[in-house]
This record gives structure tokens, sequence and C-alpha cells, in this order.
């Protein structure tokens, strides 16, 4: 059996899942290890025994022997190394007079009404920002590259390689004297998206005196105008590919001592590239794992004959949610994370700092908070045993009941209860006004109840904020907590329908095993849509597609055109996919314009509620999407294991405890039904069915849960 593996890192668990050619699954779950994330993969492919020869059993946890065959892998490197400011040190050279575009920004603030709060520091602090003499306008050269600021730019970064450091990496030295070493070097110019000559002279001239330091130019991240954001990206990419590349070249090490293939990798875009291609531009891989759980959740989804979705992935440190429309997963250029502007294709994701590990605790104001510091995997939350005394979301569902004392989670950590009841006392005697504060029970239903306002509103964030009907659309849940809060989410947003996938407790990975391999190209076309030659301009980014190492399979290959468009005078764009006038093929007869036109419109209408027929519709933009389809294999309810037996214990809810059903998922076959109030215990997961619902299992093995008052 040829084997498909898919493996997510999280920032408590990191979770496996592998898709053999016969459509049987392996799923499996172990700690992650913060210091060395692939430690945790290979442990993962060690437990699930697919480390060389797979030789896997037990009902959706192994099969018949095989090998594998493809193995994606998504990573939070980038990510963390974004958010904890712990990237490479950075250079910026620029043209001249242009040094602060990164540290001055838009206009706009992070609030708009808090007039103390700050914008998060530059990457690249103003000591290494340098310019070069040259200017570039829209209709090319306004100013020759001067040879002479090329040179002393190239002397004064090479000069910083004058402290020895080891490997030979160049250094500069921090305010303080700390030597640390100089790493990488973004060259950001003005107008170099549509003229990079000036651009490719100065990068070629860096990387020729500094061997073994990153060099990134603009036009090859992001060819599109608006500096900031083209800045602010490359700079991102610049400071994030040293940690990246470090960590994937590591982990490529141990999957070949292992009998492993080289690791594809998650972008944000939902698809997978090859190792080289994620190591050259870690900023395109800053969604990595939660573009892979959206790509899972429209998968499992469009298996139970759903399309409109918003996908619910509670982990141990974050949420993450996402809209998929029409069974087609949504995606943005506009994304921002920890205030740095990533403009690259990306999953539409918000992500909110509220998990299972998001720890509980007191504000001066007195009032109950949860997150955004994080347990994490180590010493994780206060029922893990390992170290942790915080209380956290799972020790206040595991004093709930939702959870189940001396459960085991990963094959290493067993819950404690007495552990999460001794936290949440502690907490609970700071809260209230009696003597004592308020009771356990009391405590750990508040925590639930203030990281579930939080997760409510990042839900109305990409559903209410985008122009889409919550009420109209299915809750799907997933990652280890989502089912546990899922219905209560619901009933907040007047859903009618949450969706639990068979594999709901590491569908993040499911998604990586199954992904698209792809490619996005982009290039600037400002002109009006009438008249803008949209088809020499498809065509060429099709013939680099083509061109690409991702074409080996030229007969598997899928290619979708788009086009940025905007009303003339807007300031911002909305992309739409762009259809020939024959078969689809550009070959067939040209782009059409009034398809296009009505695209736009119609998106228009749906994210501002207007539109504008007299007005005239540019194109900034054109966009192609190259995808090699992944593995898609069908899911079936598997039968009911009649040795899973069902249980009863008190859970507490909506102010009072009761005696509820307790099933395991194993237990229950095709068609098989739970009402509520009653718990699903899933292998890595657990659903809270809350009263008024009703679960059926449906022939994709998916749990629907539905609201029947």
């Amino acid at each position: 059996m040829a084997v498909w593996l898919g493996v997510d890192v999280g920032g408590t668990f990191t979770d496996l899942v592998a898709v053999g050619d016969d459509g049987r699954m392996i799923f499996g779950k172990v700690p992650s290890v913060p210091a060395d994330p692939s430690e945790a993969v290979l442990d993962a492919v060690r437990g699930a025994g697919l480390a060389g020869p797979l030789a896997g059993s037990g009902p959706g946890r192994g099969g018949a022997a095989g090998v594998v065959e493809r193995f994606a892998h998504g990573t939070t490197v980038a990510t963390n190394a974004l958010l904890e400011r712990r990237g490479a040190r950075t250079a910026l050279v620029t043209t001249h007079g242009f040094a602060d575009i990164i540290e001055i920004g838009r206009q706009n603030r992070p609030a708009l009404y808090d007039l103390t709060r700050d914008r998060p520091p530059p990457l690249v602090p103003r000591e290494l920002r340098y310019t070069v003499v040259e200017r570039t306008g829209p209709d090319g050269v306004i100013v020759p590259l001067d040879a002479h600021s090329l040179r002393d730019v190239v002397a004064a970064l090479t000069a910083l390689s004058a402290v020895a450091m080891a490997g030979g990496t160049p250094a500069v030295a921090d305010a303080d004297g700390a030597v640390r070493p100089l790493a990488a070097v973004a060259v950001c110019l003005l107008f170099s998206f549509a003229h990079p000559e000036h651009e490719h002279q100065v990068a070629d001239a860096l990387r020729a005196a500094l061997p073994g330091v990153t060099v990134v130019a603009s036009h090859e991240v992001l060819p599109r105008f608006r500096e900031y954001e083209r800045f602010a990206t490359t700079v991102a990419d610049a400071y994030l590919t040293p940690t990246l590349s470090t960590y994937l070249g590591a982990l490529a090490r141990r999957c070949a001592a292992a009998g492993l293939p080289s690791p594809l990798v998650m972008r944000s875009s939902g698809g997978v590239v090859e190792l080289a291609a994620a190591a050259e531009h870690a900023a395109a891989c800053v969604l990595s794992g939660p573009a892979g759980g959206v790509v899972g959740a429209a998968y499992v989804a469009a298996r139970s004959g759903l399309a409109d979705l918003l996908t619910f992935d509670m982990g141990g440190t974050s949420t993450d949610v996402a809209p998929v429309i029409g069974g087609r997963v949504q995606t943005t250029a506009e994304a921002v994370l920890a205030g740095i502007p990533v403009t690259l294709p990306t999953v539409d994701v918000h992500s909110v700092s509220a998990g299972g590990g998001s720890v509980a605790w007191v504000d001066s104001g007195g009032a109950l908070r949860a997150g955004p510091r994080s347990a994490g995997a180590d010493p994780g939350p206060a029922c893990y045993g390992r170290g942790g005394v915080e209380p956290t979301v799972t020790d206040a569902d595991l004093v709930l009941g939702y959870l189940v004392d001396g459960a085991s989670l990963g094959g290493e950590v067993t819950l404690s209860r007495a552990a999460a009841s001794k936290a949440l006392a502690a907490l609970g005697a700071m809260l209230g006004s009696g003597p004592h504060g308020l009771s356990v029970e009391e405590t750990a239903a508040g925590v639930v109840a203030v990281a579930d306002a939080e997760m409510i509103r990042a839900l109305r964030v990409v559903s209410v904020e985008r122009g889409l009907d919550p009420r109209e659309l299915t809750l799907v849940a997933f990652g280890g907590a989502g089912g546990t809060h899922a219905c209560a989410l619901a009933e907040e947003l007047g859903m009618r329908r949450v969706l639990v996938p068979l594999a709901c407790g590491v569908l993040s990975a499911l998604g990586l095993a199954i992904g698209d391999v792809r490619r996005d190209y982009l290039r600037p076309l400002h002109g009006p849509l009438a008249t803008a030659d949209l088809d020499a301009a498809l065509a060429e980014l099709a013939r680099a597609a083509h061109a690409d190492t991702l074409a080996a399979d030229i007969p598997a290959l899928v290619i979708e055109h788009q086009v940025d468009c905007r009303y003339v005078g807007q300031s911002h764009e909305l992309t739409v996919v762009a259809t020939a006038d024959g078969d689809g093929d550009s070959a067939g007869g040209g782009f059409s314009v009034a398809r296009i036109r009505a695209a736009f419109e119609a998106e228009h209408l749906r994210r501002y509620g207007h539109t504008a027929p007299d007005r005239d519709v540019e194109v900034v933009a054109v966009r192609l999407v190259a995808t090699v389809p992944g593995r898609r294999p069908e899911l079936r309810a598997p039968a009911a294991d009649p040795t899973a037996a069902r249980t009863r214990r008190p859970i507490y809810l909506d102010g009072s405890w009761r005696e509820v059903d307790v099933v395991p998922r194993a237990a229950l076959g095709p068609g098989d039904t739970v009402t509520g109030p009653a718990v699903v215990e899933f292998p890595e997961a657990t659903c809270l069915i809350r009263p008024t619902w009703h679960a059926q299992v449906d022939p994709a093995g998916s749990l629907l849960l539905t609201r029947v008052h």
C-alpha cells in the first residue's frame, strides 16, 4: 500500500495522518517539542509505525504493509519566529530617501481610539537600513543606479563580517555591545515590481560579496505596487528565511535517516511545495499549519454534502477560523501577522489566542480573562502533571466533566482532575464577592465562557464582517478542543448545524496529507479592464508555470487564472477568477472581459453590499494558480465496535450537574444517533452535545449535529 503522510506541528501537540491508496487512514498524536519541532515529527512517525516500511494495525489506525510515497509537513517555525521576534538579524537596502518606509507604515492605527497603543517596531532597526542612489518610476529609469553608492553599501555590509563568527557568518553589534550574526538582507527599491533591473544589480552585488547570507529582492517575493506592503513583506521574508531553512534542512536529514521522502511543506495559500521552494521564501509559510486545517475541513465537509462552512480549529495554543464558500477555500492577499503585513496568497484564516492551553487570569480591574498567554506543551496545563500550576481552558473542561479524569493524550500525558481543581480553586479565590470567592465549578464555567466569547468574536470576523450570514453556514469543528466548544458557539451565532469529522483531532494533518501541490504566480498589469492585454499577461504566467518543476506531471496540472480588479478611483481591489470565451482555456478564444466584470461586481456586492454599474473597472494585477491535485480518498463510516461500551458521568452544564451518556466514537456506526446532552469521545478529541442538539453519523463517518429547537 502506497501511503501519503501529513504531519502538523502545533504549539501543544504534533498530529499525524497517513492516507493509503485504498482510502484507509492512520492517525497519531504526540506532544510537541518546542526546542526542536522536528523531533516530535519523527516521534509521531515512529509511533505510527511509518518510519520505513509501514506496518500498522487497529481500526482506523493501520492497514496492510506499504511505504510512504509522499510526506507533507505543516510547521509553525516561521509563525513563532515572527510572533516572538526571533528571526534572523536583517539589513535593508532601499532607494535613497526611503529608508523609513517600513517604520512609517500606513496612517491607520492598530486601535482607532487608543492613542497610547504603539505599532510593533520594524523588523529592521534604523542602523541596519542602507540606501543607494537610484530612481525608477512607472515608465522606467529616472535616475540610473549610482555605482559609487552601491559600492559603499556593499562595503558597509561586508565590514560587518570583520568580527569573526562561527561558520563565517557576518556579524553586527547591538546597541548594548552584544554581537549577533547578520544573516539576511532585504533589497527593496521603488517601482522594482515593474522595472526590476536595479534590484537585480544590487542583489547580485550583495550575493557575490556576502556568501552564506540570505539576500531577498522584493520583485522575487511580491512584484506588485504599494511600497509599504511590498517592503514589509520582503523584509519579513528575509527575516524568517534563515530560521525556516535551517529547520527544514534538519528535518530533511532526519527524514532521510528514517527512510522517509523529502518533505513537502504547506504554504499559507493552502497548497504544498517542495522543501527547497519553501526554504527559499519563508514568508509564504507563516500560516502553514492553519491552512492545512481549512483544506482538510473543506474536504471532509464535501464528502458529507456540505459546501458553505465556517471552519473552527481549536488547538492547544490558539483557535483558527476561516470561511469556505461553495466548497472553495477562501484566500486573501491582505494578511497581517504580529502587526506585519504579509501580502502573499493566504487562506483567509483569523487566529485568536484562545486554545485549550490558554492561561486564565484576573486583570487589574478584577475581570476574568483567558489568554493570550498559553501554557504550551511544556509545562502545559496544570492537569498535565508536567509542572504547570496555572489554570487553563483545558483544566476548566476537565473540572466540568467534559474530559475524563485519567485520560491519556498523545500517549504521554495523563489528565489529573485534582491538579486542575487546585489551579482553578486558586483562581476562584480571587473572584466573586464572597469570603472564599467562586467555587471551582463556577470558576471553570467562567473560564469556558470567557474563552467562548473570544472565539465567537473571531467567527464573526470571518463571517459577518465578510458579508456572510453564519446562520446559513455549517460549523466544522476540529482540533483537540473544537468539538467540546462547538455547540455553544453555534448557538450564540444562530447556526443550526455542526460537523465533527472522524479525524477531528488531527484534521490539519489530514489536510496536509491530501493537499494539492501548488505554485502562485503574479504579474503587475495596470490599466482599464476593457483594454488590458489579459491574454498576453496570463499566457506569460502560464508559460512560467509549465516551465516550473511543479509541472513534471504536465497532464495533472490544473491552472486557474485570476485578475485583481477595482473601480477606477478605489484604493483597494478584489481578486476574481478569469474565464475564457471558449472552453475555459486561454487558447479557446481569449479571456472574457464581460465575465470578469460580472464576477467582480458579484464579489463587490457580496463584500460591500453595492455595485457601481456606470463606473469603469480597472486591472492592477493578474495571477495564476497552478496545482497538481492531491489524493482524495472516499470516506466511509466504519462499522460500530461492539466492544466499545457506553457509560455515564456527571457534567456541569448551564449552572448545574447532570448525568449524561458518554459514548465512545468507536461505538457509533453509520446512521447511529446520539441525543444531547451527551459526550462523544474520539481517540484524539471530545465532542460535547448540548441540550436541544441531535447527532447522527453520516455515510462519510462524520458526526453531524443538528439543533432541533
